[in-house]
């Protein structure tokens, strides 16, 4: 849990954003990341997101009002980014931004002590792929598709592949600004039971509760790509988890089939997976590559935590969110 920051920001640093963009293309290779940005980018970003500047303006000062939160670390792009996913609604932006970090506190398998060297994060880019994808879908969504790239369950450690895709998504939206949605595309080619059966169920409803609650998103869809036999299974682990909006845009596509064509461009896949985008072994590199060169950015973002003893009233605490579960069961048996 975090505890009295002693490291003071100047408005210039406080208020960083680090937002590029070139073609329609979101790029996210931004080095030395946080870099002190005039007012103008604040400005851009807003007009981008058709937000009233003056909003932004007074969500920070409830910010500097709420003692338990990290304000003097909370970028206004973080501000615009809660405000746009929350529909400029001022009174849920409030409420979401609490939430996220009080999250990023208590979630410590994602978001404690992050660093680009970790050996964990490695290891699991070694496993998995989470790749941001440069082409939008038809609907002008930002995409994300993920994928095992070693089919070996002994190495699929869930709790380091949920760290490096937190890490890659944060990265990535720093960059970017705001989405007008949001798609995840998870191409389950290779996966056996022996993977779902290190699936850690505690992990998977945390992810999923940040995911639908916490971040800084309007969720549009969820795709399973090359769906196996045993797709009930995993249906199974994750549907007591999803609300009721998303089990709705839940879009499940067989093997072998072209029906995610319906939403975007198949050439914005990998091109191993059929698309004409990097390569498997080109979107590793590129990963580890951006992650390298902001190591500052997650220097930065460890700093933005809730302090629950200066909390207004009564501390929270993860069984706050789901009651008893914890450690009531660990992993799901899979026949």
């Amino acid at each position: 849990m975090a505890t009295n920051m002693e490291v003071k920001t100047s408005p210039a640093q406080r208020n960083d954003i680090s937002v590029k963009q070139s073609a329609g293309q979101i790029l996210w290779t931004s080095p030395n990341m946080p870099n002190e940005v005039s007012s103008g980018s604040v400005e851009d970003e807003c007009k981008k997101a058709g937000i009233n500047i003056e909003h932004i303006q007074k969500l920070r000062q409830w910010l500097d009002t709420q003692p338990h939160l990290p304000s003097e670390f909370i970028t206004d792009l973080e501000i615009i980014l809660a405000y746009h996913s929350c529909n400029r609604n001022s009174e849920v932006t409030k409420q979401v931004l609490d939430l996220q970090f009080t999250l990023r506190t208590l979630f410590t398998t994602f978001f404690k002590d992050r660093r680009v060297d970790d050996a964990r994060v490695l290891k699991a880019l070694d496993v998995t792929l989470s790749l941001p994808l440069e082409m939008r879908a038809y609907d002008n969504s930002a995409v994300s598709y993920h994928r095992l790239i070693d089919y070996d369950a002994k190495k699929f450690v869930l709790a380091d592949v949920l760290r490096a895709l937190v890490m890659i998504t944060d990265l990535w939206q720093h960059c970017s600004g705001t989405w007008p949605s949001y798609i995840i595309i998870i191409d389950l080619e290779g996966i056996t039971l022996s993977h779902l059966a290190k699936l850690d169920v505690i992990l998977v409803q945390q992810y999923l509760y940040y995911l639908q609650e916490a971040m800084f998103v309007k969720l549009k869809q969820l795709h399973f790509l090359n769906a196996p036999s045993f797709m009930d299974k995993l249906l199974m682990i994750i549907k007591p988890f999803l609300k009721r909006e998303l089990l709705d845009s839940l879009i499940i596509h067989r093997v072998g089939s072209r029906t995610i064509e319906q939403y975007l461009p198949l050439e914005a896949l990998p091109k191993e997976s059929g698309g004409h985008f990097k390569t498997y072994k080109e979107a590793r590199e590129d990963t580890i590559a951006n992650l390298r060169a902001n190591e500052e950015f997650f220097a930065m973002e460890s700093k933005k935590r809730v302090v629950e003893s200066l909390r207004p009233g009564k501390p929270k605490c993860i069984t706050d969110f789901f009651g008893g579960i914890e450690g009531s069961f660990k992993k799901l048996d899979i026949d």
